[in-house]
């Protein structure tokens, strides 16, 4: 009768540890939201930060806002209700979301952003040197127009990414007086900004037909609807050069096809900066590392490249 029940108070004490061995396992929570996945920039890094949680034996909410202000706001409310262990921000909104950063932030709920600018509320956001990438587009641009003639641009002030390179280009143009921007067309839809760019840019080439010298995209998925108008019209690679920022597949395919206008692009390591993020929760979060561990101010920087028909094939492998 003794040896049954202590048996029977053993084989309690062993579940009871297993049970706690399993609930100290259980897979840290993760909540990734891409801001509109129809931007291949936002898709790639949200999946690739995705992919590296996954490979940690985390587990993933993914998410896509659809360029949706509100429906970006009840994801991140969702995330937050549903108490993950951390929260990253792919091309976000922190000054339109102020409220939902605050509030994981209130919950103890860590974020990081990617490409999104910095929040308060945030521990950092990882990005290009938007400043250089900026610059390296607008002289690659001026150099192919030989410094003189006139310029269409194609912008969007809606991110900080794509913002910040075109008052690069302001500023560019500001010292280099012989180049003269005579339009330019701001991106002001995120759902269907494809077709908000087509229809805008399509109206400044008819109007400008003749006097356009090159064209300045703030970010490569623009620079694809411009070159497939110009090519639309008959223009031929060399007649009108077109430059722009981001890189990846169709961008190198495009700068290697003898076709296209597109001439180069700034190349971002969006896929690095997605799986960045996650190592920094992994550091920070799990890990208990000190922030300084990773990043010492508001900002970690990748490195961009400039590419062209000079090294495109490196790429396309």
């Amino acid at each position: 009768m003794h040896r049954r029940t202590f048996a029977t108070g053993a084989a309690a004490v062993a579940a009871f540890g297993l049970a706690g061995r399993a609930m100290a396992a259980a897979p840290f929570e993760l909540g990734v939201i891409g801001f509109q996945f129809s931007s291949e920039t936002h898709a790639r890094t949200a999946n690739a930060a995705a992919e590296a949680a996954k490979a940690k034996g985390w587990n993933v909410t993914l998410l896509n806002s659809e360029g949706s202000l509100p429906k970006h706001a009840e994801q991140f409310e969702a995330l937050i209700a549903k108490k993950v262990g951390a929260i990253v921000i792919c091309m976000g909104k922190p000054v339109e979301a102020d409220a939902q950063f605050k509030a994981a932030h209130d919950a103890g709920i860590p974020v990081i952003t990617v490409a999104s600018g910095t929040s308060p509320y945030a521990l950092f956001d990882i990005q290009a040197n938007e400043y250089k990438t900026g610059a390296d587009g607008a002289l690659y641009l001026l150099g192919a127009m030989q410094f003189r003639g006139n310029l269409l641009s194609v912008r969007f002030e809606a991110n900080a990414a794509t913002r910040i390179r075109g008052r690069i280009l302001d500023a560019v143009l500001a010292e280099n007086q012989a180049v003269k921007e005579i339009a330019h067309f701001t991106m002001a839809r995120t759902q269907s900004w494809r077709d908000d760019v087509r229809s805008g840019v399509q109206a400044l080439l008819l109007q400008n037909q003749g006097k356009i010298d090159g064209i300045w995209a703030s970010f490569d998925g623009q620079a694809y609807i411009v070159d497939d108008l110009l090519q639309a019209q008959g223009v031929k690679r060399g007649q009108i050069p077109l430059v722009s920022m981001d890189g990846g597949k169709e961008t190198y395919a495009r700068i290697a096809d003898p076709n296209s206008l597109l001439i180069a692009s700034v190349a971002v390591p969006f896929e690095k900066m997605g799986t960045e993020a996650v190592d920094a929760v992994d550091g920070i979060v799990v890990q208990k590392k000190p922030k300084s561990a990773f990043v010492t101010g508001p900002y970690l920087f990748v490195d961009t490249v400039l590419v062209d028909q000079g090294n495109v094939k490196q790429f396309l492998k």
